[in-house]
């Protein structure tokens, strides 16, 4: 397997980063994740503006512009032949001395990894955690590397045979899921809480609000009380790397299945297959351009 890691493609045992690096010891960066489908990181341009937007709130520079990026993204697939799986990218704010302050920790660390797939279920069971999530807390907005209230949530949903944790905030309300923001249907509505309430700013949120437009699906950000979630038509949770998934179970409950989530996810789906075919007909377009100016330049020669 190889990685990418400030610039160069490396054999995995062979990508380190030194000790002193900020991100593995105060998670003091960013990731973002992205699914690739026929070779393709799908929705590129907007995982990176939040990456953007991610480094700008923490005062990070991207070590190259996004392009250049894209390039080391879509080389890495191909070294490691993996057309269908899930690219990581990573961005910390580098080596520094110990303690809090940041002055002196200006190189920052820029690495991507491949993964396999992990499998699909049709459906999950989601348990309410006990940990809670302050709402209107700002950096609930990017992707930041410290996930540890994540990771506590959903241990505690695996110990309790669970697939997800659902976070409340502390005001009560429904937030997100510990890696997945949540949709319910209420009324015909597609409703999901507001960024306000805790939730982040998904990718896969945006596709499906998006999807819901144009199918002419009504949709509201409302707040919600985890006991009213057991009475929705349908609750359904969605990410980059599991898309849109039902809900079958909460707190042991039994959750209705409205229709409306299997039309989405065909929906989905068809999207995700148009991308990545749009994609690869557009870097072939780009290479056929080259090809055509080197030939045009041999030519003149």
């Amino acid at each position: 397997m190889h990685v990418f890691l400030n610039g160069r493609f490396l054999a995995e045992p062979q990508a380190v980063v030194p000790i002193s690096d900020r991100g593995f010891l105060y998670g003091d960066g960013l990731f973002e994740t992205l699914r690739v489908r026929h070779g393709r990181a799908l929705w590129w341009e907007e995982h990176l503006e939040r990456l953007e937007r991610g480094a700008g709130f923490l005062k990070l520079a991207l070590p190259w512009p996004p392009p250049a990026l894209r390039g080391f993204a879509e080389k890495l697939i191909a070294l490691n032949a993996m057309p269908e799986s899930v690219l990581r990218l990573m961005l910390t704010r580098g080596s520094g001395p110990r303690g809090y302050s940041t002055k002196e920790a200006n190189q920052p660390t820029l690495a991507m990894t491949l993964h396999p797939l992990p499998p699909r279920g049709t459906s999950l069971r989601l348990v309410t955690a006990s940990l809670r999530i302050a709402a209107n807390d700002p950096l609930a907005n990017y992707k930041t590397s410290s996930k540890l209230l994540a990771i506590l949530a959903r241990a505690e949903a695996e110990e309790r045979g669970a697939d997800e944790a659902l976070l409340l905030n502390t005001a009560g309300d429904v937030a997100e899921a510990a890696a997945s923001n949540v949709f319910w249907m209420e009324n015909g509505v597609v409703c999901t809480p507001p960024l306000a309430d805790g939730a982040l700013a998904g990718v896969t949120r945006g596709v499906v609000l998006g999807l819901c437009r144009a199918r002419s699906a009504r949709t509201e950000e409302k707040h919600i009380r985890q006991e009213e979630l057991h009475r929705a038509e349908g609750v359904f949770l969605t990410s980059s790397v599991a898309g849109i998934v039902a809900v079958a179970e909460l707190d042991g409950d039994r959750l209705s299945q409205s229709p409306l989530i299997g039309e989405l996810q065909a929906a989905y789906e068809e999207l995700l297959e148009s991308k990545a075919t749009d994609q690869r007909s557009e870097v072939r377009g780009q290479k056929s351009e080259v090809r055509g100016q080197k030939s045009t330049l041999m030519s003149d020669l």
